[in-house]
């Protein structure tokens, strides 16, 4: 039992660290971007380069991950993703599953369609015994990390300037502007914050979750439950979700296996019909 809850914490916070770009760019920023997904792809492949082609250390992966996913973020925010802002929902719908499906077959004509994982290093090879429980030194690490992600995350959009900026920026751009706040330069930054960690998440999950050109669209539902579910209305939410939904689908998989994911989209469908703004949403009951 003890064993499951362990797994199930670390996967929930893989999800969540996968899912806190979208919960970003979705919650604060009102962008439906599906293709978040794509940048959780690209920061698990340049890991995958970096350490596995290149030979580098695997922490290097890792800030190369989250640089190039940010890196990318920023680029196509300024190129395209500046022109969707103001269309409708479903107009940033269509847009970012177009790219969703441009990074599938670039990723499968230049990576190879075979799932890959990234080799990790000996000292995260193998279990420690902690209160007579086997625990995975590499699942260790990944709550470790994301743990201090989620808190660093937390602290930096409610009590720095920069948090501040951004949900003026988000209330009201006309405001904001008068203020002398540039509002393009806080959503760029956001977004590009937003992206590099979907690509740290992908580099951290590779070894969990394997790469391969679809896993885009194999993981972005998870995604989006967790901000479904979490709601968007802060990062607490989606945190809590991801640790719900992460254990959840451990536990449900390990128990009832020949029922496979029905277990996570079952609570899925009981939140929305009872709190459909989300289970952590401010007024999400009405």
């Amino acid at each position: 039992m003890l064993t499951i809850l362990f797994d199930g914490i670390a996967y929930g916070m893989l999800l969540f660290v996968l899912a806190a770009g979208l919960a970003v760019t979705l919650g604060l920023m009102n962008f439906v971007n599906l293709a978040h997904g794509a940048f959780a792809m690209a920061g698990g492949y340049a890991a995958l380069v970096l350490v596995n082609r290149l030979g580098l250390p695997f922490v290097v992966g890792l800030v190369g991950a989250f640089v190039f996913a940010a890196a990318l973020g920023a680029l196509l925010e300024r190129t395209l993703y500046v022109h969707v802002y103001a269309k409708s929902h479903l107009d940033q719908v269509l847009f970012t599953i177009g790219l969703v499906f441009m990074a599938v077959a670039t990723v499968d004509y230049t990576m190879g369609s075979s799932q890959q994982f990234i080799a990790i290093p000996a000292a995260l090879q193998g279990q420690v015994t902690v209160l007579g429980v086997g625990m995975s030194k590499y699942r260790l690490m990944i709550i470790a990390v994301c743990g201090l992600i989620t808190l660093l995350l937390q602290l930096g959009l409610t009590r720095t300037r920069f948090g501040s900026r951004l949900r003026a920026a988000v209330d009201d751009q006309r405001v904001a502007r008068g203020l002398g706040i540039n509002v393009g330069a806080v959503f760029g930054f956001t977004f590009a914050l937003g992206s590099g960690l979907a690509g740290l998440g992908g580099a951290l999950g590779a070894e969990i979750l394997g790469l391969d050109p679809i896993f885009p669209l194999k993981y972005m539902i998870y995604v989006l439950i967790v901000v479904t579910v979490g709601g968007t209305s802060s990062i607490t939410g989606p945190f809590l979700a991801a640790l719900l939904l992460g254990i959840a689908d451990v536990a449900g998989k390990y128990y009832v296996p020949q029922l496979g994911a029905f277990v996570i989209y079952t609570i899925m469908i009981v939140v929305l019909i009872l709190r459909p703004h989300g289970l952590f949403a401010r007024g999400g009951a009405r």
